[in-house]
């Protein structure tokens, strides 16, 4: 009789092809959060590091990223650029750099009020180019000789937490990061799955999910 009561029991599996018994399914599970930890190891770490100098780098600062700034004035070519486009390609042949800019915005010629007076300030140029390691940032009033060019340069920790960001990166590299970020969640939920299904009660499980969603609640809501 005993037997046969267990046999009547509903699977918890029963969404599964008959094929798959639970332990071939768990088989199967395990398979899959391997890979995918193994697949995201390298930029797991990488993630790891970086995002907890990112979260110190407030409250409870670690000194790790560093940027060096340095400025300089670069006369214009002759005749001057007619439009901020051609000024952004000037700079990239000035600054030989392969990488295009990454932001070009042109703030028009506005009223101020300068020694009690009001003047008219002339139209102003921003272009940025930018990558992980280094990042200009080049400013021109629209009528001067010279345009002012301030330079980025990161040291490897500053650098790590921009590959973090995907700052100055391409396509692929945050496609790339994509995936990484879809492992993680993929393994977060496998891993509550085979937890449940092969170690301690669910209640317990359901307390530590649900305890971790609370406490990050609450550090959330503090902030407000």
């Amino acid at each position: 009789m005993k037997k046969l009561e267990k046999k009547r029991r509903r699977s918890p599996y029963s969404f599964l092809p008959l094929s798959w018994s639970r332990g071939a399914f768990l088989k199967w599970l395990r398979r899959t959060h391997a890979w995918l930890g193994l697949w995201g190891a390298t930029l797991g770490i990488l993630f790891g590091v970086t995002g907890i100098l990112l979260n110190h780098r407030g409250t409870l600062r670690i000194n790790a990223a560093k940027t060096e700034q340095t400025a300089r004035e670069l006369p214009l070519c002759n005749p001057r650029p007619e439009n901020i486009e051609v000024f952004a390609a000037w700079l990239q042949v000035e600054l030989d750099l392969d990488k295009k800019w990454s932001r070009a915005r042109s703030q028009e010629p506005r009223e101020i009020s300068w020694g009690g007076k009001s003047v008219t300030q002339p139209e102003r140029w921003s272009v940025s180019f930018s990558n992980p390691k280094r990042s200009y940032n080049a400013e021109y009033w629209v009528g001067n000789a010279y345009t002012t060019v301030k330079q980025f340069d990161r040291n490897i920790f500053a650098f790590l937490n921009r590959l973090h960001m995907a700052s100055g990166m391409g396509v692929a590299w945050i496609l790339l990061a994509d995936t990484i970020a879809g492992s993680l969640i993929i393994l977060a939920i496998s891993g509550i799955l085979l937890w449940t299904r092969l170690h301690g009660p669910r209640l317990l499980a359901a307390g530590l999910v649900f305890g971790s969603l609370t406490l990050a609640i609450i550090f959330v809501w503090q902030t407000f």
